[in-house]
């Protein structure tokens, strides 16, 4: 009552007090706040993840069936595209004009499960190298040309399987024309590629900087060149060091053209910086359906590319075949040198062609259970190792025979 005293002595009208609103009244007024934090959260939320290029709205599934449905593309004696298997290419780092050098690299990448070459051809003794090259080695190779048509026409005539390269930087349509009537007579397809080092002028202007939107302008615009000539037996790359950048113009060019795509992070760096960007870039164009042949660009043996390839295809199961190997991080428990021996079991597997997970494990307390989701594994410490198989520890040996007992069990593998 005293507060009602008070309310009506300071001339408060007491009938618009929450006490006497209906309930209605009171629980739209309860409702209210959380209500308007709700809605702001969600503004918040729509602006923020549109602000980094993600539609809330998209699915997962948006272009699932984008690669079964690119043009198929025949490349020497394998094919990409229409859903044919994604291919992993490298390039050679030798001077293709040493015919030994450069068949002895691509040998040793074909070995490591390479399945496009391709080589750079810089000069016209490049170009006559190439015919040499093929008598030598089982996969197609691509000619890498830049600037001098000249080159492109040359590898053709020497056997190249495909040729890469950027209409912007070799001559007007007429060098163009060259090329591909050369391309036509003998059905060689075209590599067209842009890389956001190279995005022209006038489109880093239009769109403010170099963007996605302008590498997937640019690269649309040569491609129409090419098709406009009366060619459409075309692949498609566009690539960017910035892997968001190179992940966006994916999603673009995908909506856009039904040429299959070669896709890579260009200059991605060393082994380290490069697989990890590599992996992320790659991962999210791959999962979504699209890309119909990769290449990891590294700063290092190419060799080291392939395997990167390999396990990020086998990682989004893209890919079957040769054994995983999976290894616990190193703790307080590890009692064996668990760095050094799971290096020395992936190089070992590395040549058998079988279809498991193998887990390396540092500790022979929590290895098996650790391990039971592998189909086979080694855990070690204080002088013993233990092989396990499917969770369970079938056989015990002296640390020093581990790798010669998990060799055996490779060897003689029959699950």
């Amino acid at each position: 009552m005293k507060a009602k005293d008070e309310a009506l002595e300071h001339g408060y009208d007491m009938s618009r007090s929450f006490a006497n609103k209906s309930v209605w009244a009171r629980i739209a007024v309860i409702a209210a706040g959380p209500l308007f934090n709700f809605i702001l959260a969600f503004i918040c939320a729509v602006v923020i993840v549109g602000s980094i290029g993600y539609d809330p709205c998209r699915v997962d599934v948006l272009y699932e069936e984008y690669r079964d449905n690119t043009k198929v593309v025949k490349i020497g004696n394998r094919m990409i595209g229409g859903g044919n298997p994604i291919l992993i290419q490298s390039m050679t780092n030798t001077h293709t004009e040493d015919v030994a050098a450069t068949v002895a690299q691509i040998k040793e990448l074909t070995k490591a499960g390479c399945e496009i070459i391709r080589c750079t051809v810089p000069t016209k003794e490049a170009a006559l190298a190439i015919k040499e090259i093929k008598k030598q080695i089982e996969i197609p190779l691509v000619a890498d040309i830049h600037f001098d048509y000249k080159m492109a026409i040359m590898a053709i005539e020497n056997g190249a399987d495909k040729i890469r390269i950027n209409p912007g930087n070799i001559g007007g349509t007429d060098k163009i024309k060259a090329v591909v009537d050369v391309a036509r007579e003998r059905n060689i397809p075209i590599r067209v590629g842009v890389n956001s080092g190279s995005l022209e002028k006038d489109l880093i202007e239009k769109y403010g900087g170099v963007t996605a939107e302008g590498i997937v302008e640019s690269a649309l615009d040569k491609v129409k060149i090419i098709e406009d000539l009366g060619y459409d037996n075309l692949v498609v790359s566009i690539k960017s060091s910035d892997v968001m950048m190179c992940v966006k113009a994916h999603e673009l060019i995908a909506k856009q053209t039904n040429h299959p795509l070669h896709v890579g992070i260009t200059e991605s760096g060393t082994i380290f910086s490069g697989s990890i960007k590599s992996s992320i870039g790659l991962g999210l164009i791959l999962n979504q359906g699209i890309g119909d042949t990769i290449r990891v660009s590294l700063t290092d043996d190419p060799v080291r590319e392939i395997e990167a390839a390999k396990l990020i295809l086998k990682t989004l199961g893209l890919r079957k075949g040769g054994i995983e190997v999976v290894s616990c991080p190193t703790c307080g428990r590890t009692r064996i040198n668990l760095i050094d021996l799971a290096g020395k079991v992936e190089k070992m597997v590395s040549g058998y062609d079988l279809d498991l997970k193998l887990a390396v494990m540092g500790c022979v307390v929590n290895g098996p259970g650790e391990a039971k989701e592998a189909d086979l594994g080694i855990a070690g410490g204080d002088g013993c190792g233990v092989l396990i198989k499917h969770g369970e520890i079938i056989k015990k040996v002296p640390e020093e025979e581990l790798l010669d007992t998990l060799r055996y069990e490779l060897d003689n593998w029959n699950e």
